[in-house]
């Protein structure tokens, strides 16, 4: 498994049907709202070899309301 995470940026007021959608997402583990230039924050689980930027790009960016995306690969986990 391949764990990523994506910052969305949100069209104004739209957050938390953006969160709603993304939750439903089968890769979406978690979905956080934050603050500062993004709104809300993605924890996803690829299958290796998966395509990171064909999932951002036809999948959230995809989204209705989602304005910009801010992607981190991760490479090992320290738990």
């Amino acid at each position: 498994m391949q764990t990523i995470f994506i910052m969305v940026k949100c069209e104004l007021g739209r957050s938390y049907e953006v969160a709603s959608l993304a939750v439903d997402t089968e890769q979406v583990s978690e979905v956080y709202s934050i603050s500062g230039q993004y709104d809300l924050l993605l924890k996803c689980y690829l299958d290796e070899g998966q395509d990171i930027g064909h999932f951002v790009n036809e999948t959230i960016q995809r989204l209705p309301g989602v304005k910009d995306t801010f992607t981190i690969i991760t490479f090992k986990a320290f738990s």
